[in-house]
């Protein structure tokens, strides 16, 4: 296993993590935004765009659901 993939697999694990932890706390949702981040950087960095490009916006969508329940 080398490097990128090890990456990729650390990525897609704590976005499995923090999303089934999102009900607990805030800072979830938001350590899921940034798992997002991770999963995009991998899906660019491995040469499938169209899950870079996915994972990217949904990163943008779970900062934006951050900031909302951070108000709340």
């Amino acid at each position: 296993m080398d490097a990128l993939t090890l990456f990729g697999l650390f990525a897609v694990s704590a976005m499995l993590v923090t999303y089934a932890l999102e009900a607990r706390s805030h800072w979830f949702v938001l350590l899921f935004a940034l798992s997002c981040a991770l999963g995009s950087a991998y899906g660019f960095l491995q040469g499938a765009w169209p899950f870079g490009l996915v994972e990217a916006i949904w990163s943008l969508v779970a900062l934006r659901r951050w900031l909302s329940a951070r108000i709340s």
